[in-house]
């Protein structure tokens, strides 16, 4: 069932709501950004984001694939949120769990989490180590 959270960034510049469904999963990917941020995210689709405070604060920025934009807090570094556009989910967002305020940690560890092979852009089967991610 999906609930509304709020999140955002650190120094909270950047705020938003998310309706997220934690029980239909969660993701990690092996790719350098993701490992290197240890990000953990759930996917949604753009009319359950809503960006409330913050445009003018986010800067942006994509890896080599172009796939995903990669949003920051220009004042304190955090990657709260992403979105992508893919053909065969259309419009997406990446909203990071770990940025999530409101969020009942026992209903996040219960979340499925799917691992994704982002480094070796092969996303039909897990990468074989993830327990750095």
């Amino acid at each position: 069932m999906k609930k509304t959270y709020v999140g955002g960034c650190h120094c909270g510049a950047v705020r938003y709501e998310a309706d997220v469904d934690l029980s239909q999963g969660t993701y990690k990917c092996n790719c350098s950004i993701c490992t290197k941020a240890r990000l953990w995210q759930s996917v949604i689709g753009p009319e359950d984001f809503r960006l409330l405070a913050g445009e003018a604060a986010l800067t942006e920025y994509q890896s080599r694939t172009k796939q995903l934009h990669h949003l920051f807090c220009k004042h304190c570094g955090v990657h709260a949120f992403g979105w992508g556009d893919d053909t065969e989910l259309g419009k997406y967002y990446t909203v990071k769990v770990n940025c999530l305020d409101n969020v009942d940690l026992d209903e996040l560890m219960r979340s499925p989490i799917t691992y994704v092979n982002g480094r070796d852009d092969d996303f039909s089967k897990p990468p074989a180590e993830v327990r750095h991610l």
